[in-house]
């Protein structure tokens, strides 16, 4: 199950406190999802979680009576992921439009638009997120379904509209709360998206999604792990690459050396070194300290070292 997914099936599973929320949700989800047939005055909207029929119609069946209606949507099929069709009665559809601030008291199309009048307390503006997050959110994030997994996805949840307008003015109720977001155009869509990982932990708790909030910091903290010991695997392999190179060129000047004036025409101190280094030619500096006689420094040990390179060069 995606992360997009298992988050609206948390979403779903609270129920909404106060009939005001219950119609800033309905008015965020059908802004964004509705299907609006004038000819059959029919409204619908597409989703391939089943539990939201349930949720939609214990919400309509308490507030007008009646259900609604649910069909496959046999025309729509997505990465062979099933879509239904969830159908607002049509015997109240009209006043359920106007309920969700989606027609005027006219009957003119008020879609793109955010009714401020639904949205009049915090409680209600969260519910209107909640109605746009589950009609049309997604999400690149995977989680990682092992420590040594790797996942190469970044952080992102983008909510997409044919709307301007709107997801400007969604873009500016998030802002309420604190939450960053961009808004671009792809092709015929626009798209208002969340990159900071920890904006989207904001939208989660806000939603009420905080299994999500958990699952994803814990994904935060494994990377941030994962790639702590990458740093430090790629800074050893890079350190000993380095202690290598080093090593040969120092064997090479002394076998040099050895083969032309002979390593006793050098200085005694410089003898030692070098008999040293043919017999430990894999220790690093450090290690290669350690075994001197005379207790060297670091730095004493590879000014030697530095020496006999400049001896070797001259007779290159």
């Amino acid at each position: 199950m995606s992360f997009a997914k298992d988050t609206k099936l948390q979403i779903l599973s609270q129920p909404l406190e106060t009939t005001e929320c219950e119609l800033a949700f309905f008015s965020g989800l059908i802004n964004v999802a509705g299907e609006f047939d004038a000819e059959n005055k029919s409204v619908s909207f597409l989703t391939d979680i089943p539990k939201l029929y349930e949720f939609t119609n214990d919400i309509t069946t308490r507030l007008y009576g009646k259900g609604v209606g649910l069909e496959i949507a046999d025309d729509i099929r997505i990465n062979k992921t099933k879509y239904f069709r969830v159908s607002l009665p049509k015997d109240f559809a009209l006043q359920m439009l106007q309920d969700f601030g989606i027609i005027g008291q006219q009957g003119e199309l008020l879609a793109g638009k955010i009714d401020d009048n639904l949205l009049k307390d915090e409680e209600s503006k969260k519910s209107y997120i909640k109605g746009v997050f589950l009609g049309c959110a997604t999400s690149s994030i995977k989680l990682s379904k092992a420590k040594t997994e790797t996942t190469s996805t970044g952080y992102n949840v983008e909510f997409v509209s044919h709307s301007h307008d709107f997801l400007l003015e969604f873009s500016l109720l998030l802002a309420e709360f604190g939450i960053v977001t961009r808004l671009v155009q792809r092709k015929k869509h626009f798209v208002l998206y969340i990159k900071e990982s920890s904006h989207i932990c904001d939208l989660l708790a806000l939603l009420g999604a905080y299994d999500s909030v958990l699952k994803l910091q814990d994904e935060l903290a494994l990377r941030e792990l994962r790639n702590k010991i990458n740093r430090q695997t790629n800074c050893l392999s890079a350190n000993i690459t380095k202690t290598v190179n080093a090593s040969l060129k120092q064997v090479e000047a002394i076998k040099l050396i050895s083969e032309t004036i002979g390593l006793e025409s050098l200085p005694m101190e410089l003898q030692e070194i070098a008999l040293l280094r043919l017999a430990n030619p894999e220790e690093s500096l450090s290690e290669l300290q350690g075994l001197t006689e005379e207790k060297l420094s670091r730095s004493a040990l590879n000014h030697r070292l530095l020496k006999i390179q400049k001896i070797a060069k001259t007779l290159e």
